[in-house]
């Protein structure tokens, strides 16, 4: 086993397979601690679901729930309702691997935002990619799927050919930019955090570094509530809206067939 610094990650090879043996070990660490919180989470909230007299967590929860369901039953179809266990579970889990970020991490220098690892952001994407796959060639067929990527389909056959290759890429990108739209906002966010903990070193002229520690103190507190309260969500949030959005892309052409 070697152990190395590589890049932004502390890495841990075991074994001698080069890269497919190389570990972000920080990050596997943080998915789990993450994980166990979303499980803990998510058993909290079953315990508060009651019958008859619902708690403001479960008022919360159904209303949450309700829209999501509108969303999929609007924008993809009525018999697509398996979706919302899938969005509902990425989006709590990005929520909580976000939401790590409020943690003491000064003491657990190992822990970070599970979602600064572009390896498991892409490990969602890729996940949303092969079910969202799997649910058009259920509903299209081989064939119809094939044929999503033939659109538009207004155009004659022949004219319908040259989009193949753009048709083609658009859909082989989306679990790169699904991830790399997480990725970079939260890493961002991680980066400019050391940029304002840099504030600390600086000699202000109003009296020397004393104020500059107070500024950089007070700036990262409400740029850390911020990004780790208002980002964190906002991204999980969007993760999800646009596992719905793929899922409705994924029906594209149906109508067309029915004509």
């Amino acid at each position: 086993m070697i152990l190395a610094d590589t890049g932004t990650h502390p890495t841990v090879t075991i074994g001698g397979c080069g890269a497919l043996c190389t570990f972000n070990y920080d990050s596997l660490i943080s998915s789990l601690v993450a994980v166990a919180a979303t499980l803990g989470v998510g058993f909290w909230l079953r315990s508060q679901l009651r019958y008859g007299e619902p708690t403001k967590v479960q008022a919360i929860l159904e209303w949450g729930y309700d829209l999501l369901r509108s969303l999929i039953k609007t924008n993809v179809s009525e018999d697509a309702l398996f979706i919302i266990p899938l969005a509902m579970t990425l989006f709590l889990y990005i929520l909580v691997a976000n939401w790590i970020e409020f943690l003491p991490l000064g003491f657990v220098p190992i822990l970070h935002g599970a979602n600064a690892d572009l390896n498991q952001t892409l490990a969602m994407g890729i996940i949303v990619f092969v079910v969202v796959e799997w649910y058009s060639i259920r509903v299209l067929g081989f064939a119809g799927f094939l044929r999503r990527f033939t659109k538009p389909f207004e155009l004659p056959v022949i004219a319908r050919v040259v989009f193949i290759p753009l048709n083609l890429i658009e859909e082989l990108t989306k679990p790169v930019t699904l991830s790399m739209r997480l990725f970079g906002n939260i890493f961002a966010g991680a980066a400019i955090i050391g940029l304002i903990i840099g504030f600390g070193t600086l000699n202000l002229p109003i009296g020397g570094p004393i104020p500059g520690v107070i500024v950089g103190t007070i700036l990262l507190g409400v740029w850390k509530a911020f990004d780790v309260l208002f980002i964190g969500f906002i991204q999980a949030f969007i993760f999800m809206l646009l596992t719905v959005v793929y899922f409705s892309a994924a029906r594209e052409g149906l109508e067309h067939e029915h004509q």
